[in-house]
């Protein structure tokens, strides 16, 4: 059984009235965690979107498969170095280098979305271990151009800088209609997926079919420290768990995971905003994140399959 957005439909009208109230245009796909072929709730979910930092999912992946294969031992450490600190938050935007190990950076990288903990793992696992997750787990309507550094090299000769540029100033100086442009926040011309791709993800990661079992325990251990509340998390009651990862460029807010109901059932979805604003702060799309997620969630567990 499919619940679809049709007009009829009143999940659809809920959830799209979610999306109207935050000046939003929202993608959304939910399903339960190894039900094949059961029920969806679908809001342009094979639309393609920017993924953002929902991209860091993939990389973790790669990480826990690198680990359960022997070939990066997660105890390990390395140094976060002055390319690597383009500013945010985690050695991102840290003064001075910084030593850790693999498995402190893949946590960073997943807990608080740390730039540069990711373009270090990243360059470690190399692109091809990336894309193989992809090409392994059927997700034909998911490509990625690099890792943060090369979005934001592309952000950056987008508005005409150089490599020397910082890219806070950059930003101050542009344009609306700049910025708007920009190749980051169309979906065809940067990182991208679609919402059912991610779902597709989220439920091998919890089925123990994106890699070895103990690998894929790992990586939703990880993803549940995530310490962002104000998107997924906001929709849901506090005995619901949740292992999420969010997303942000401008105008894209998005966050993707899987939440698990007391009585074990558990629901993968994956929600994908773009706002009408440019504005930093949007508390009103954010939550719709949450409201949407709750909303398709909720008519997933009143349906008879």
């Amino acid at each position: 059984m499919t619940i679809t957005t049709t007009p009829a439909s009143e999940t659809s009208a809920q959830i799209a009235e979610i999306f109207a109230v935050a000046r939003a245009t929202g993608f959304l796909h939910a399903r339960e965690i190894g039900v094949a072929d059961g029920p969806e709730v679908t809001v342009g979910a094979d639309d393609p979107v920017v993924l953002a930092s929902v991209f860091k999912i993939l990389v973790l992946t790669a990480y826990v498969r690198a680990v359960a294969a022997g070939e990066l031992d997660p105890t390990a450490r390395t140094t976060v170095t002055a390319r690597y600190r383009i500013g945010g938050v985690g050695t991102a935007g840290f003064a001075d280098d910084v030593e850790a190990s693999w498995r402190d950076l893949a946590l960073n990288m997943m807990s608080m979305s740390d730039n540069a903990a990711t373009d270090v793992i990243y360059h470690r696992l190399g692109t091809e271990a990336v894309d193989r997750v992809i090409a392994d787990l059927g997700l034909a309507d998911t490509r990625l151009i690099g890792c943060c550094e090369d979005l934001f090299a592309s952000v950056i000769a987008d508005l005409g800088g150089t490599p020397d540029s910082h890219l806070d100033e950059l930003f101050t100086g542009a344009t609306a209609e700049q910025i708007l442009a920009l190749d980051a926040v169309q979906p065809l011309r940067t990182s991208h997926s679609t919402p059912r791709d991610v779902t597709t993800l989220l439920n091998a990661l919890w089925t123990d079919t994106a890699a070895a079992a103990e690998a894929c325990r790992q990586a939703r251990d990880i993803m549940a420290l995530q310490i962002w509340p104000h998107r997924l998390t906001a929709g849901f009651p506090g005995e619901v768990r949740i292992a999420a990862k969010t997303g942000t460029l401008p105008t894209w807010r998005n966050e993707a995971g899987v939440v698990t109901y007391p009585d074990g059932r558990r629901y993968a979805v994956a929600v994908f905003t773009r706002a009408a604003s440019l504005a930093d702060r949007q508390p009103l799309v954010d939550a719709s994140i949450g409201r949407a997620a709750f909303a398709a969630v909720e008519a997933l567990r009143t349906q008879t399959v």
